[in-house]
Order: structure tokens, then sequence, then C-alpha cells
């Protein structure tokens, strides 16, 4: 047996007949790939943390599980979903090379395969997990870069908003320079929230962000919310409105950032609603209707914020809570990178809900979140 170098690839190899394993190793053995085996889908799930393949020769024909099922439950693992899997089996047909590929299966070779040909495909395959990893590297990079860069910011962003406070407290500001003192505290806020937005959105997308659930009342959240935003509603000439049904069964969730949740939205709507115009805040208990917690397919809770806008167009309905996207919005003649929005649609997720919009038959539109 050749010796294995420092930055070998590990291959495992699942059969449950130990002559078909050896002679898949015999054929791979080389001294950058390091072979390792298990017997049965059993083993290798317990096994998984402790070998960490780079690919996976998986046979189909096992007793007790076969590779389809165990290609299926590796590919919905956050953890393995990413190792490519290549199934080896006798089977030929094309409506089993079909069902591999519906199982996640990334390859698919018949038996009896060439020593060529098994090389070939398996290094392929380890092009592409090297490819990943690298990415994953470059994504862990980018993402130490956000925090530093974000980190730096917040720091000379919190001087500047406690300078503002100072003066806003200690006087001596021209009356007309009142409301530019506090726009500017306003705006720098805004920076602050936009910072923090950041922040766990990269957590979020790296699945880091551990949710701190409590007791939920969400008549204090949307009071807490409504007050924060009422002075900037008055200034715009909206009227900030709630209609919160009294809550009828116990809630729990992260409140810090459901709260953040409401101000993104009410913020957002507030962006874009017309002087002289109404922004709704609503909460509705759709489980209540059925008589309690005994509905699973109900959400618990459904908030809403509505405005009397011109509406969303249809085309930007789902893209506008992805962060990447830019919503192009004609009326007001600004592109919304929709950064709140998509912080909104994974806090959201991360409760197991989900946020969507709508248009409002008597226009403005209607952004709602269900848990």
């Amino acid at each position: 047996m050749p010796a294995i170098a420092p930055n070998s690839k590990r291959v495992l190899i699942v059969d449950d007949e130990l002559t078909s394993r050896d002679t898949l190793r015999a054929q791979l053995e080389a001294d950058d790939i390091e072979i390792i085996q298990a017997s049965s889908g059993r083993e290798a799930f317990q096994r998984m943390p402790e070998l960490v393949p780079d690919v996976i020769l998986l046979d189909i024909m096992m007793p007790e599980m076969d590779g389809y099922e165990i290609c299926r439950q590796l590919k919905q693992s956050p953890s393995y979903r990413h190792i490519p899997i290549i199934l080896v089996t006798t089977l030929d047909s094309v409506q089993d090379r079909v069902r591999g590929l519906d199982a996640g299966a990334d390859e698919f070779i018949t038996k009896p395969v060439t020593r060529v040909e098994l090389q070939a495909r398996v290094r392929t395959m380890l092009r592409i997990k090297t490819q990943y990893d690298d990415l994953e590297r470059l994504l862990d990079l980018r993402q130490a870069l956000s925090y530093m860069i974000v980190h730096d910011l917040r720091n000379p962003l919190a001087a500047v908003m406690l300078y503002l406070q100072l003066l806003k407290r200690k006087g001596g500001v021209a009356p007309d320079q009142v409301r530019y003192l506090e726009l500017a505290l306003t705006e720098s806020q805004k920076m602050s929230n936009f910072l923090d937005d950041m922040l766990m959105l990269a957590k979020m997308e790296r699945g880091k962000l551990a949710l701190s659930r409590s007791p939920m009342f969400m008549d204090r959240v949307v009071m807490h919310v409504r007050e924060k935003f009422e002075p900037l509603a008055d200034a715009q000439g909206v009227a900030l409105a709630t209609s919160v049904q009294e809550q009828p069964y116990s809630l729990t969730g992260d409140v810090t950032l459901l709260q953040r949740v409401v101000e993104n939205l009410v913020g957002n709507a507030l962006k874009f609603a017309p002087a002289q115009t109404t922004v709704t805040v609503s909460v509705e208990y759709p489980r209540a209707q059925t008589g309690g917690n005994g509905a699973p397919g109900l959400a618990q809770v459904r908030i809403s914020v509505q405005d009397q806008g011109r509406g969303i167009p249809p085309d930007d309905m789902v893209r506008m809570f992805d962060q990447y996207e830019a919503v192009f919005m004609k009326e007001h003649g600004k592109s919304e990178l929709g950064l709140e929005l998509a912080f909104c649609r994974m806090v959201a997720e991360a409760h197991g809900g989900r946020i969507y919009a709508a248009n409002n038959p008597d226009g403005g539109a209607n952004i709602t979140v269900e848990i």
C-alpha cells in the first residue's frame, strides 16, 4: 500500500460486501488518496463526524438501508450535503439512474467499472469538493473581514451619536438648527441599525445565530415600535396606527429580533408612504380561530404592516427579500437594496415562519410575517 500524503483526500467506500470494498480500494489506491470503508449505511452515519470524507462511493443494494435512502439522508443534512456522492451498482436502467439522481447523487457508475474510469470519476468529484472547500474559506475570510469593518465603523459612529446627543441636551443650538440636529441623530441611528443588521445577516447565513427564545407579548412589541417611530411619522405627515388582537395563548421567540423585524417593516413603510396617509401595524392569531394550538398548519401569530402608497410591482414581490437584489422603485427614483427586508426574511425563517408581500385592492402594499 502506498504511503499517504499529508494533504491527501479521503474517499469513503460504503458497501456491505467486503470483496466489493477491497476491489474498489485496490482500483483507487494512490499516494494522494486515503481509502476508508464502512460496511453499512448505519455505520457510515455513525462515523461521519470522525471520517470526514471528501467523496463517498456508495453501493445501492444493501440490507436495512439501501443506497438511495443513505444518499437522500446525507443530502438532507446541512453537515454532509456538500460531499459528492457516486453511486456504484450493478443496476443500469434509466429508471435506476433517475432515481439515484433524484436522491441527490452527483455521479452514477455501473459495475463492473474499470480502474481508469473509476479514478477519473473520483478525481472529478474531488476537484468539485476542493472548489467547494476553497469557496468556504473565501466566505469565512469575507465574513471575518465584514466583522472587522462593521466593528471599526460602529465605534466612530457611536462617538458621533454621543456628541450629537450631548449637543441636544446642553442646548446652545439655534432653534432653526435643532431640526437638523434631530435629523442627524435619526440618520445616525439608522446607520447603527444597518450595521447591526449586517452582523446578524452574516451570522444567519453561516448558521451561527442562535435564537434567544423567551415569552413574547406582541402588544408590548408593537407599542415599543410605535413609540419609536411616531415622531418620524408625524414629521412626514403620516399617521401610524395599530390594530392588535388580544393574545389568546403563550408565544415564545427571540423578542429582540422580532422587534427589529417590526421596526424594519414600519421604517420601510414610512419610507414610501405619501403624506396624509396611514401606516397600519396589525397583529392577529390565526390558530385562535380554530380553538387554540391544535392547528399546526396555521401560524401562531401574523404581523402585517400596511401602507397606502403606490404598491409593489409584481415582479419585485419575491426578490425584494433577497439581500443581493436591488429593487428599483420608479415612483421614488431610487434603488432599495433590500437588506432590511432580507433581515426580516431570515428572522422569520429562523423561527420556522415566512414573510410575503401583497398589494391591497384599495391601494398600497401589505408585508406580512407569519410565525
